[in-house]
């Protein structure tokens, strides 16, 4: 498998989240003092509390994006080892943050490290807790039935100039939780719009898909020839 990674954007977004979350809680201490030394300059006071929090949550949203360590493309990366060379995995380069290429089709890895139960019912997947740690900066499950379709049709119209079809290319997506504490109760009779998997078992999903193929090898070659113009850039 050939892996092709932005390492540049993945620095910068580190240094974004560290410099957001020491300017936060400096910020937050200066209100303090303020509210301490100068109990008269209410304002002062309430103008730090709301730009210092205003940097936390900036700090906390792209750290929990960007700085774990291993980072989710590094786990992506270790899941899907041993795949063969006709897989091209992508990140940080297309629309979307972690495309595959191959066999099994063109897949958006759609990641998240929560942990609890996931349920999909009555045409949405549900997390409990996930508003309230949505407030405080914490990642939160959102919507993806609305949100893939987006980054579905980002990558068709990223990857149309390869093909003179008409057809959009047939792109899926998947949602794949990188904690193994996560619960997975998802129902097959309610239809859900894309798999949710485990990342341990997302390699042996895509080893099944493959066997159905749901792509030429012809139009596999035409799509990683494409994103090797990435790997130049990497290097």
């Amino acid at each position: 498998m050939k892996i092709i990674t932005n390492e540049k954007k993945k620095k910068r977004n580190r240094r974004i989240a560290i410099i957001s979350t020491i300017t936060g809680m400096i910020i937050l201490i200066g209100g303090l003092v303020i509210s301490l030394r100068f109990p008269n300059q209410v304002t002062y006071s309430l103008l730090a509390l709301l730009f210092g929090f205003l940097f936390a949550q900036i700090g906390m949203f792209f750290t929990n994006r960007w700085g774990r360590n291993p980072s989710t493309d590094e786990l992506i990366n270790q899941a899907l080892k041993g795949l063969d060379q006709k897989y091209t995995l992508c990140h940080y380069y297309t629309p979307t943050y972690h495309l595959l290429n191959g066999p099994a089709g063109v897949w958006i890895l759609y990641p998240y490290h929560l942990t609890g139960r996931i349920t999909f019912k009555k045409g949405r997947w549900q997390h409990a807790g996930s508003a309230f740690l949505r407030f405080f900066g914490k990642e939160s499950l959102g919507r993806p039935d609305l949100e893939l379709p987006y980054e579905i049709e980002k990558i068709q119209k990223f990857l149309k100039p390869i093909f003179d079809e008409e057809i959009p290319l047939n792109v899926r997506a998947a949602l794949v939780f990188m904690n193994p504490k996560i619960t997975l109760d998802i129902d097959p009779a309610e239809n859900p719009p894309a798999p949710s998997i485990q990342l341990e078992k997302l390699k042996e999903f895509l080893r099944k898909e493959a066997k159905q193929k749901p792509i030429s090898l012809e139009k596999v070659e035409k799509i990683n020839e494409f994103l090797a113009q990435y790997e130049q850039t990497s290097g």
